[in-house]
């Protein structure tokens, strides 16, 4: 496995990938945690692109991966260019789930309870917020387009990274990059 920092807007955002594809994509501001996590669950020995061979094809999905992260952190859409995601260590539900948020297109959004809808499971919009809470590939899989149902900005990132009004104040950065304005639940 490889990995990789990129600026992600005054944040580190690290990324890796397999040969596979992309595995984990996020902010993290400590690599060795990044690197930890990835361990934990993959089993899978971690090199810094810098390091690895040239035709090292774990390297090679993520040099092509690069391009689109930095527009997409630079808030540029990258439409059109497909990226290998390798999704294979997470269960099905959240398999599921993460393919249909990423045909959500840049400056659209979809409610939890619509993808709910599109895997089949239309009372499902929690367990819908849950697998967007383990998505490992923040930007490729963009579950910051996912909003709630009443059309507030709903929660973003998981755990541990940001507390919560800051993953929020990310999602709702990333959104109006996009030009899309989402009000907040109570405001």
């Amino acid at each position: 496995m490889v990995i990789a920092t990129l600026e992600g807007g005054g944040a580190p955002f690290r990324v890796a990938a397999t040969e596979a594809g992309v595995v984990a994509a996020g902010w993290e501001a400590d690599e060795t945690a990044f690197v930890e996590e990835l361990g934990a669950r993959l089993h899978l020995p971690t090199i810094r692109l810098s390091e690895a061979e040239p035709d090292d094809a774990a390297a090679a999905v993520l040099r092509a991966a690069i391009p689109t992260l930095e527009a997409l952190l630079q808030g540029r859409r990258a439409d059109g260019v497909a990226i290998d995601i390798d999704l294979g260590d997470r269960p099905s539900f959240d398999q599921r789930v993460l393919g249909e948020v990423r045909r959500v297109g840049w400056g659209e959004t979809a409610s939890y309870g619509d993808i709910a809808k599109r895997v089949g499971m239309p009372r499902a919009a929690r367990a819908v917020g849950g697998a967007l809470g383990r998505n490992p590939i923040s930007l490729l899989i963009p579950c910051h387009r996912i909003i709630a149902g009443d059309g507030t900005l709903g929660g973003y990132g998981g755990t541990g990274w940001l507390d919560r009004d800051r993953q929020r104040s990310r999602k709702e950065a990333l959104l109006l990059r996009e030009g899309v304005t989402v009000r907040r639940r109570g405001g």
